[in-house]
């Protein structure tokens, strides 16, 4: 019982900790990134075995995780409100060329990430060519171009 629990705290306290880190956080990895993962990768194992390193005590954790990941799954598909307190909801940055300052500071996005998806994605170099920035739930910045 003391596993499902530490995989249950654990899987919570690591849901909060990304929300509150912000989709940013999924827009680009970078080296120290990487390395961030890796640390909390590691602490998180040796949070959620402690010193059961059985293949019993693995798998119950895993078992455990994937439960727990399946019922917020369906939470988030039969209690109205709940994927997007759990997910977010798509934020649109930029409308017709102009860009929502304080949309964008909210999610810590500057100009430079939304001209680099653009630029990426469809060759746009000029903000005035985007029809819409939206900030996906998943990170991703859609761009939306301006026809033509």
């Amino acid at each position: 019982m003391d596993m499902v629990l530490r995989a249950l705290a654990i899987y919570l306290i690591l849901m909060v900790v990304f929300k509150i880190a912000g989709r940013r956080a999924l827009l680009q990895m970078t080296s120290f990134d990487l390395i961030l993962l890796l640390i909390i990768s590691e602490a998180t194992q040796q949070a959620l075995l402690g010193s059961d390193f059985s293949v019993t005590g693995a798998m119950l954790t895993i078992v455990t995780l994937i439960v727990v990941d399946m019922l917020f799954g369906i939470i988030k598909k039969y209690l109205p409100g709940a994927d997007d307190l759990l997910d977010g909801s798509p934020v649109i940055l930029v409308e017709n060329g102009y860009l929502f300052q304080d949309k964008m500071k909210k999610a810590d996005i500057s100009c430079d990430d939304i001209l680099l998806m653009a630029r990426v994605d469809h060759g746009i170099t000029r903000l005035d060519e985007i029809k819409f920035a939206i900030l996906e739930r998943n990170g991703h910045i859609s761009i939306v171009p301006e026809s033509k």
